[in-house]
């Protein structure tokens, strides 16, 4: 990398320096803004709150006294709140007690003693970047890795059983907007979660998945089965590494608001929580959609029923400029079929098999697997398809 490119790649992250004394503040700006994108707050409880709002800072420098809350003590509400960020000490008090439980507590980066040389802290700054690309890289090709792997899954068992997972884009659609109106971090987690939160439909016979997902009534024993579903799924989840809290979430889908104690704030700081009520209102507004059901009906019909919701995410619901019965509907033929249209109808061969449901949005291996059935075997067409 040029050293040009170099620079601009460290002025592209943000590094926020904590001190209760604004001459410190100004002086690090001075020294360090030419290299650095550089921010401040004047204490513990402007940092935190900063750091709650942006969530994207790549290095914090603290210093270790500071009133109402010691740097160790800051440094490690930072671990919780942003655990990508690498954190880094300055104190005047530099002693073997408070470097100990700088490392242990807030999983400290650097200790650095003050004074500390404008060069001496540029270095640490340079290579605590370098420290977070390497985190961020490593987290991203993780996350990368099994959310294709999921995916890849979740498109193979809509293959399996288009009746059971006809509903998963949707789900996913929905959970995505309301991530995105919350602007929640770790969107990957809750995405996951829609896509793997019916995966215990595999173990519900054909006619009670097709009832449930015509929100028709259930006998007892289907009732039955059908509860116990989100525990199966999540208990598929729950050894697969960093999927512990998308398995939790899976497994709260049917919770109601009421059934939690925590406060309407704290459910946003608490992920496995909060993707179970996200889940329990996007699979609830999607039946509710298929029945026919008008988007400001199905909305207040949900706002009627209370406890059952978090009353915030009705309202990320509300904003939703469309749903996919909005679409465009048109009548297609198999030559004509393309990767995100989604089938009005199922779509059958002459002998009646089903290969799509109705409400799936068509992936490449669908795609493939119809082409391959029209060559072979005769499909009913035109089939009725939203356009996106």
């Amino acid at each position: 990398m040029s050293e040009r490119a170099y620079g601009e790649e460290l002025m592209s992250e943000k590094i926020l320096f904590v001190d209760d004394d604004i001459n410190i503040l100004q002086a690090y700006k001075r020294q360090l803004r030419k290299q650095f994108d550089l921010h401040t707050a004047q204490g513990p409880e402007e940092a935190l709150k900063l750091i709650a709002d942006h969530h994207n800072f790549a290095v914090v420098v603290s210093d270790f006294s500071m009133p109402g809350m010691n740097g160790v003590e800051f440094l490690s509400e930072v671990k919780k709140i942003s655990p990508n960020s690498v954190r880094i000490m300055l104190t005047g008090f530099a002693n073997a007690t408070n470097a100990i439980n700088a490392v242990n507590e807030g999983n400290i980066f650097r200790f650095l003693a003050k004074p500390c040389a404008p060069e001496q802290l540029a270095l640490s700054l340079h290579a605590s970047i370098d420290q977070y690309h390497l985190i961020t890289a490593e987290k991203e090709l993780l996350e990368k890795t099994l959310s294709g792997s999921i995916k890849v899954m979740s498109q193979i068992l809509s293959l399996v059983n288009p009746v059971a997972f006809s509903s998963t884009s949707r789900i996913k659609s929905y959970i995505k907007h309301m991530v995105e109106t919350l602007n929640l971090p770790g969107k990957w987690r809750y995405e996951l979660a829609a896509m793997l939160c019916e995966l215990g439909y595999v173990t519900l016979p054909p006619e009670t998945t097709s009832k449930i997902l015509a929100n028709q009534p259930l006998s007892s024993n289907e009732q039955t089965l059908f509860d116990a579903h989100p525990t199966v799924s999540a208990s598929m989840l729950d050894h697969i590494p960093r999927l512990e809290e998308v398995a939790e979430m899976v497994r709260r889908q049917q919770s109601n608001f009421s059934d939690y104690t925590l406060t309407e704030e704290s459910i946003l700081a608490d992920p496995s929580t909060l993707g179970g009520c996200m889940l329990k209102v996007a699979l609830d507004f999607d039946r509710l959609i298929n029945t026919g059901m008008s988007l400001p009906k199905a909305i207040q019909s949900m706002s009627n029923r209370r406890g059952v919701y978090y009353p915030r995410l009705l309202q990320c619901m509300e904003s939703l400029s469309k749903v996919d019965r909005s679409m465009e509907i048109r009548p297609i033929y198999m030559k004509d079929l393309t990767v995100g249209m989604i089938a009005d109808e199922d779509i059958l061969t002459v002998n009646h098999m089903l290969l799509i449901a109705k409400g799936q949005e068509v992936n490449l291996p669908m795609l493939e697997r119809l082409r391959s059935f029209a060559k072979t075997t005769h499909i009913i067409e035109p089939c009725r398809m939203r356009i996106p």
